[in-house]
C-alpha cells in the first residue's frame, strides 16, 4: 500500500512538470550578426532614382528594402528613407498609383501617423486598382482610429473565409471583442493558409502574431513554442526575442536573464521601448542604476523628432510615473486622442485627468469612451484606480478580481499596484 501511495505521488510529479524556458533554444538567434542594411541589388535600384527619375520599379524596391531594413535594425532614418521614396512614386506614377498608395499607407500607420494613412488609403480606394486590399487596409485603419462601426463594414465587405487576409483581420476584430479564443481559432486558421502555401513572410507573421496571442491567454507555452518557430524562419525577428524575454521575465520571474536577452538584441536592433523595458526589469530586481539608465536612454532616444508621434502612449506614462510632469502627459494625452480616438488612448486621458486633480472628469471620460469598450489589462488597471480615487468600491473590487488573473500580461511589477487597489 505504501508502496502504491509513493508510486502515485513520484507519477504526479514527473507529468505534472511545469513548463520553463532555456537558453539552449534561443541563444543560437541572440548571435546574430548585424543585419545587413545594404546589398549590390539596393545600390542598383537605388542608383536608378534621381531627382527626375520615372523608374517606378526601382522605386517599389528601394522603398521595401528600406522598410526591412527598418524592421530589422529598428533605425528610424531607414523608415522615414521608404516615405521619401514612396511619396516620390505616388507622385509620379501613371500604373499602379493606388499601389503605391497603399504602401505609402502602411508605412504612415508604422509611424502612427493614422489621419495620413486614412487619407492615402482613400485616394487609393479611389484610384479603383486592388479594391479588395484598399477595403483590407482601411479596416486596419478604422480600428487604429477607432472607428469600429466603419472597420466592421470594411471587414464585410472583403468577407471571404478562404482568404488569408479575411482571416487576420477576423481575429484581429474578435480580439477587440474580448473573444480570444475566437481569435486564436482563426489565427490557427491562417497558419494552416500560411503552411498549405509555403508562404515565408505569412508563416512568419503568423508564428509571430499566434505566440502573442497565445500569451494573452495564458497559454505560455505555446507562445514559446510559436516564437522559437518564427526564428528559425528569421532569426533576426527582434519582436519575437523581446516576446521570449518577456517569458523569461513576467512567467519566469528571471529578471536577469531577460535583461541578457534584451541587451544582446539591443547589441544589432533598438528602439526607445527596450529601454523601457529594461528599465522596468531592472526595477524589479533591485538595480537602481540600470532603472536610471535606460530611463535616461528612451528620454534621450524619444528626443529625436523623426520619431514624430509614434511614443506618445510611452511618453505620457513616461511623463506620469517618471517625471511628475502631469500637466505635460494631459496636453500629450489631449494630442494623442485626437490622433486615435481609442478606448485605450481615451483611458490614458481619463488617468493624465486623475493624475491632474480632475477626479470627477476622470470618471466622466471612464463612463462614456472606455468602460466596456475594451478589454486591455492596461486599461483595466488605469480605470480601476480612478474608481479607487472616487471611492468606488464595489467597482474597484471587480475589477481586482479580473486584473488578478492578468499579471502575466501586465508584468510583475503589476503585483503591487493591484494588491494596493
Amino acid at each position: 500500500m505504501v508502496l502504491a501511495i509513493i508510486f502515485i505521488v513520484v507519477s504526479c510529479s514527473t507529468t505534472e512538470q511545469e513548463f520553463t524556458t532555456s537558453p539552449i533554444d534561443y541563444d543560437k538567434y541572440l548571435a546574430t550578426e548585424a543585419p545587413k542594411t545594404t546589398s549590390k541589388y539596393f545600390e542598383l535600384w537605388n542608383s536608378k532614382i534621381t531627382s527626375d527619375s520615372t523608374q517606378l520599379l526601382s522605386f517599389g524596391n528601394v522603398a521595401s528594402e528600406y522598410t526591412r531594413y527598418f524592421q530589422n535594425t529598428g533605425d528610424i532614418k531607414f523608415l522615414k528613407n521608404a516615405e521619401k521614396v514612396l511619396e516620390k512614386a505616388v507622385e509620379i506614377a501613371a500604373i499602379n498609383k493606388s499601389g503605391y498608395s497603399r504602401a505609402l499607407a502602411r508605412n504612415y500607420i508604422a509611424q502612427h501617423r493614422f489621419r495620413d494613412a486614412h487619407g492615402m488609403a482613400i485616394t487609393a480606394r479611389k484610384l479603383g486598382s486592388g479594391l479588395k486590399e484598399s477595403q483590407s487596409l482601411l479596416f486596419d485603419i478604422h480600428m487604429e482610429l477607432g472607428n469600429y462601426k466603419i472597420a466592421h463594414d470594411y471587414l464585410d465587405s472583403i468577407k471571404d473565409m478562404s482568404d488569408f487576409g479575411y482571416l487576420i483581420r477576423v481575429a484581429k476584430w474578435n480580439d477587440h471583442r474580448g473573444d480570444l479564443d475566437v481569435t486564436i481559432s482563426f489565427m490557427e486558421k491562417a497558419i494552416q493558409k500560411a503552411e498549405s502555401a509555403k508562404n515565408k513572410p505569412l508563416m512568419i507573421w503568423t508564428y509571430s502574431n499566434i505566440a502573442d496571442y497565445y500569451g494573452h491567454a495564458g497559454r505560455i507555452e505555446d507562445s514559446y513554442k510559436y516564437y522559437l518557430k518564427t526564428l528559425e524562419l528569421d532569426p533576426y525577428n527582434a519582436h519575437v526575442k523581446k516576446g521570449i524575454a518577456w517569458i523569461v521575465f513576467s512567467y519566469e520571474k528571471n529578471g536577469k536573464e531577460a535583461l541578457r536577452i534584451l541587451n544582446e538584441v539591443n547589441q544589432h536592433h533598438i528602439t526607445p521601448e527596450y529601454f523601457l523595458l529594461k528599465a522596468e526589469i531592472a526595477q524589479f530586481i533591485n538595480e537602481d542604476d540600470a532603472v536610471a539608465h535606460n530611463l535616461d536612454g528612451y528620454y534621450k532616444m524619444v528626443q529625436n523628432d523623426s520619431y514624430g508621434q509614434m511614443y506618445n502612449a510611452q511618453n505620457i506614462e513616461f511623463f506620469i510615473e517618471q517625471t511628475k510632469t502631469f500637466k505635460k502627459a494631459l496636453d500629450l494625452a489631449h494630442q494623442e486622442v485626437y490622433n486615435r480616438a481609442t478606448p485605450e488612448t481615451y483611458s490614458m486621458l481619463a488617468y493624465a485627468h486623475l493624475k491632474n486633480g480632475n477626479k470627477e472628469k476622470a470618471l466622466e471620460i471612464v463612463q462614456e469612451k472606455v468602460m466596456g469598450k475594451t478589454f486591455e489589462p492596461g486599461v483595466l488597471l488605469r480605470i480601476s484606480e480612478i474608481y479607487k480615487a472616487l471611492d468606488m468600491v464595489d467597482q474597484v473590487t471587480a475589477l481586482k478580481e479580473e486584473l488578478a488573473g492578468a499579471i502575466y500580461e501586465l508584468g510583475p511589477l503589476s503585483e503591487d499596484r493591484i494588491a494596493a487597489l
